[in-house]
């Protein structure tokens, strides 16, 4: 049985809608590719040229199911959601034919939602026709609905608010859940960022733009962006904020290891657990960023470092200290390198230091490095390699100094 027409648009629930919004994009966009500068009509709204492209394959999904639909129950050919569906299929039509023939013409055989977004670099490469300032061809460069824009976007709101709240001197700036937001953001607004810098290398040869955008990405955003260059800007100053906290806060807890950028985000999850938990849950767990060892030696690095600052109180939290810094010396065994030498000269000078009247010992001051005549230095450690036993003499001497 048919379905009655007043009862066709409520069927099509948000469909209508979407099929709407898109026949009046598509009048404007065929308006723009018809006019004789249409180039200068594209370059004006390059977003509307993305929005298109980015919903045509759910428009041509939704066309084809409705129309199954249709073909199914009967609809009738003069109610509003039949008309409307063939309105959308006319200008699909009309927009592509137009939009294949603006292109090249060895690249007309592609897609609508391909040929506009070739469109897109046709005109960009082509420059505008009579000059333009440089915030205007940024502009023009960077539209708002650039996929990775948008993804540069959402990390940087992630590092504005963990990063530009206060936090007292000593504390971590963010718990677990906030570390594991941005074990995820960093990563992701490290690559759109770069693939953001690389589009305008690519479309704007005299690098005028990009010199232009890089000499301002460092200055505090003042008023809440708008623009694709002012929310480049805002998402650069913000991540470029948290590698330089978080670079800071990883030095002073990991010292003297120092960790590779793509060891950075998985770090901060550990971090804030383990200092959540006092560090008792403090295994870093090995994967595709750490293997065995290299988490054994930040495991290590960060055990040392801890007991640099300050002497743990009472005999039940020193001996957990101790017996967390020999298991992550067991699993570092095998590691080499730089950073496996700085923290064997570490670990020797934590024995000829620790257990001296004052605390903290400040370990990484060459000055105290050798120890007074008067005082017992324990065996010479100068020449041993082995990281358990350079943690068993820290402990040693620690125990005959404590």
């Amino acid at each position: 049985m048919a379905t009655h027409p007043d009862n066709l648009r409520a069927r099509l629930e948000d469909r209508a809608d979407l099929l709407e919004a898109t026949r009046l994009r598509y009048v404007a966009l065929r308006g723009m590719l018809e006019a004789f500068f249409w180039k200068d009509r594209v370059r004006a709204h390059f977003e509307l040229l993305r929005e298109v492209a980015q919903v045509q394959p759910e428009v041509d999904a939704t066309l084809t199911a409705l129309k199954r639909r249709a073909a199914a129950e009967g609809w009738p050919r003069e109610a509003a959601p039949m008309k409307l569906m063939a309105e959308v299929e006319r200008l699909r039509a009309a927009v592509q034919h137009v939009a294949l023939r603006r292109l090249p013409e060895a690249e007309r055989s592609v897609s609508l939602g391909e040929a506009l977004l070739r469109l897109e670099e046709v005109v960009l490469e082509a420059g505008p026709l009579l000059g333009g300032r440089t915030w205007a061809r940024a502009v023009e460069l960077l539209p708002r609905n650039l996929p990775e824009l948008r993804a540069a976007c959402a990390a940087a709101e992630v590092c504005e608010r963990v990063f530009k709240r206060p936090t007292p001197e000593g504390v971590l700036p963010f718990n677990e859940a906030e570390a594991e937001e941005l074990r995820r953001a960093l990563p992701l607004a490290e690559s759109a960022l770069a693939s953001l810098w690389q589009r305008l290398e690519h479309f704007d040869t005299s690098g005028r733009v990009k010199d232009f955008l890089a000499r301002r990405a460092s200055r505090v955003p003042l008023h809440v962006p708008r623009s694709g260059p002012e929310l480049v800007l805002h998402a650069a100053f913000w991540h470029g904020v948290a590698r330089a906290r978080l670079r800071a806060l990883l030095e002073n807890r990991l010292a003297p290891v120092l960790p590779l950028e793509r060891e950075v985000p998985e770090l901060l999850p550990w971090l804030a657990a383990r200092e959540s938990s006092g560090g008792v849950e403090a295994r870093l767990a090995s994967g595709e960023v750490f293997d065995e060892g290299r988490a054994g030696l930040l495991e290590l690095a960060a055990e040392l470092a801890t007991l640099s600052r300050e002497r743990p109180a009472g005999a039940w939290s020193e001996e957990a200290a101790w017996a967390r810094l020999w298991s992550a010396a067991q699993r570092a065994r095998d590691e080499g390198g730089a950073d496996v030498e700085r923290l064997r000269d570490a670990l020797r000078l934590f024995s000829i230091l620790h257990g001296k009247a004052q605390t903290p010992a400040r370990l990484f001051l060459p000055s105290r490095a050798q120890p007074r005549a008067s005082e017992d230095a324990g065996p010479d450690m100068t020449h041993v390699k082995d990281l358990p036993a350079l943690v068993q003499a820290a402990r040693n001497a620690a125990s005959r100094h404590g």
